[in-house]
């Protein structure tokens, strides 16, 4: 049987404001989301040193060794499910309320108990749509480490705890549920899920690129002397694009996928300087060296 012991842990606690609603709307599109959602959560708690402990129809309990990493997840998260309902209608939106809280609780194995998670998941109840409420154990430690506002919601009473918990709200810069949504329309076949989608800034992105591709190209050849230069600000053109899809997507770890786009990178180069030695193989042992450390990291 699993020991139980005592410990002191930051608790996040997190579900998806009014699910039964979005269940009964589109029952196949909000579990897609849901799983989405879930998948990127679960990355960005373990980037953050944290663990995912349980999880249970919309909901999702974590905990951190870090208080400050606890509140930087939680910012994370509600950061990039922005970009996931920004083209979708405000009636279809999946907006997590977290609660954050840092207590004594019971450890049995993998699964933690006791007022410390109430206390979560009472603040989680207590956020707005998109937003993130903290303790005011959390509150006195990540005041002065974590570059956001917070603002006094006032003590909140949790069930089977005798004294109300003060409470407040951290500013994150936006309120998703309020943010204007486009019209909404029927998705087309074969319409890419919300993780591959891009956002207007990198499609702009992506029609400067060509635009300036053209033209470069079209210089090139009117002006040609023997040798294709286009090809290097096409090259520092076309890093830039991906490193702006990298941003904006969520499928992929970030930093591993940044890295891996240096190492395609590097190769390029190498090839469109080919000598006879292929010296990209001496960066692209160390990126892959990054991206094993990276993902070891995450597990």
């Amino acid at each position: 049987m699993n020991e139980m012991r005592r410990k002191l842990t930051t608790i996040f606690s997190a579900d998806v404001q009014d699910y039964t609603r979005l269940m009964g709307a589109d029952e196949e599109g909000t579990l897609t989301m849901l799983k989405w959602s879930r998948d990127a959560m679960s990355r960005l708690i373990g980037a953050h040193g944290g663990r995912v402990i349980n999880t249970w129809g919309d909901g999702l309990i974590a905990e951190f060794p870090s208080v400050v990493e606890a509140v930087r997840a939680a910012i994370d998260v509600q950061n990039e499910l922005v970009g996931m309902n920004s083209g979708r209608p405000a009636e279809g939106r999946m907006l997590y309320r977290i609660g954050i809280n840092l207590g004594d609780v019971i450890a049995e194995g993998d699964d933690i108990y006791g007022d410390g998670v109430n206390i979560a998941a009472r603040l989680q109840a207590s956020a707005p749509a998109g937003g993130i409420v903290i303790s005011h154990t959390v509150y006195d430690q990540v005041r002065n480490k974590v570059a956001v506002g917070f603002d006094f919601l006032g003590p909140l009473t949790v069930k089977n705890v005798s004294e109300a918990v003060p409470s407040y709200v951290v500013r994150i810069g936006h309120d998703v549920s309020a943010t204007p949504a486009p019209p909404a329309r029927p998705p087309a076949a074969g319409a890419p899920e919300p993780s591959q989608s891009f956002g207007p800034r990198v499609r702009k992105i992506g029609g400067v690129f060509a635009v300036v591709a053209i033209t470069l190209i079209a210089i090139n050849l009117l002006s040609w002397q023997g040798v294709f230069w286009a090809v290097w600000p096409l090259l520092a053109f076309a890093f830039v694009l991906a490193m702006a899809w990298i941003r904006r997507q969520s499928r992929f770890d970030r930093r591993i996928a940044g890295l891996v786009v240096i190492g395609t990178g590097i190769v390029i180069v190498n090839l469109l300087t080919w000598h006879g030695v292929f010296w990209a193989i001496w960066p692209l042992l160390g990126l892959a060296v990054a991206v094993g450390l990276r993902w070891a990291m995450r597990r």
